[in-house]
């Protein structure tokens, strides 16, 4: 049974930076697509970051390019979100997803989800 644990998540202020982390169990980065999504009250969950194993290559959309980073650390079997340069519209459920196909992309549509870590940016 694969499970996702997410933290990291808090209350800042606009411009500064939050790490969110993902644990997994049951699941190796081995495995295949990694990635982080978001939900704001009102708005559809989207994908914001995601990372393939072995590939020298991430996704981020525009709304964060540049400003997100997605790592992982394979001896602590964990991913990370770095959230730098935070902005208001940045307000969400951030959530770790694991599994499926095309996390390069923004259509990734993950098997696993984990339960989510808020995250508040205020002005």
């Amino acid at each position: 049974q694969v499970q996702l644990v997410e933290s990291g998540g808090g209350s800042v202020q606009a411009g500064g930076s939050l790490r969110l982390s993902c644990r997994p169990s049951g699941w190796s980065f081995s495995k295949g697509c990694m990635g982080w999504f978001r939900q704001a009250p009102g708005k559809d969950r989207e994908a914001v970051a995601g990372v393939y194993p072995g590939l020298n290559a991430a996704y981020y959309p525009s709304s964060v390019n540049g400003r997100f980073t997605i790592s992982q650390d394979n001896a602590k079997n964990t991913l990370y979100l770095q959230m730098n340069s935070l902005k208001v519209e940045d307000t969400a459920m951030y959530y770790c997803a694991a599994g499926g196909r095309g996390c390069l992309a923004p259509e990734y549509r993950p098997e696993y989800w984990g339960q989510g870590t808020q995250v508040t940016v205020s002005s």
